[in-house]
């Protein structure tokens, strides 16, 4: 592993602790879970981002496939390493040990070193990086927007469908893709095995989400029939 790496993730893990320490200075009356979000937000739109700075050819954005990574490629799975430490170590500080959420962390780093250990499938993991942080921003909107006092609204509910929505085209369209393209290449073993493990986490998510959804949509009917009794 390239010396820059390990630089790279501890420069992440302070930032990322310092900014949630920031977060908590300056809104002293929200959570500690808003203030988390706050930072994943920030993380989440800068993965995307760089995920998006990594492509070399837009005309075959997952290509080429089984190659070395770039020090770009590394540079910015470091940078998510880092967050994906920091944001553990956050949810078991707070008590959040929920089994989806700890296989999800572990899943995460395991197969990010890894990638960064083999120092190949930098844009395999690019491409799953914008997978799975694309619907990010809008995950953690819809819990601020709870816990600001915005619940059961108009924009409330356009946001759960807006993250439903990308969320679902994001992960069970392309992550099975990404997923299938992996697990019939020639890649490591420890590689296969995390793109299994964060597309099975990535499906049980989507069928709560679609609870989620049905529950909203079936308790919006009852309140819109009512408003036309009147």
């Amino acid at each position: 592993m390239e010396d820059f790496v390990l630089s790279y993730v501890v420069t992440g893990l302070a930032f990322w602790s310092t900014a949630f320490l920031v977060m908590r200075t300056l809104m002293p009356k929200r959570s500690y879970e808003f203030c988390n979000r706050a930072v994943s937000t920030m993380h989440a739109v800068t993965a995307v981002c760089m995920s998006c700075l990594s492509v070399a050819d837009w005309s075959c954005p997952v290509c080429p496939l089984n190659a070395p990574s770039s020090q770009r490629q590394m540079k910015s799975l470091a940078v998510t390493l880092s967050y994906m430490i920091y944001d553990a170590g956050c949810c078991h500080l707070n008590g959040d040990v929920r089994l989806d959420n700890t296989v999800h962390h572990l899943v995460s780093i395991v197969g990010i070193g890894a990638g960064l250990a083999y120092q190949r499938c930098g844009t395999e993991m690019m491409a799953c990086m914008f997978i799975t942080e694309i619907s990010s921003p809008l995950l953690h909107l819809r819990e601020m927007l709870k816990e600001m006092g915005i619940k059961d609204t108009d924009l409330n509910l356009l946001v759960d469908i807006l993250f439903a929505a990308t969320f679902s085209v994001a992960r069970m369209v392309g992550g099975p893709y990404l997923t299938y393209v992996t697990l019939t290449t020639d890649y490591p073993i420890l590689i296969k095995a995390t793109a299994a493990g964060l597309q099975l986490v990535s499906a049980y998510w989507f069928l709560r989400i679609l609870r989620m959804v049905r529950y909203k949509l079936g308790k919006k009917r009852p309140a819109a029939a009512k408003l036309d009794g009147k």
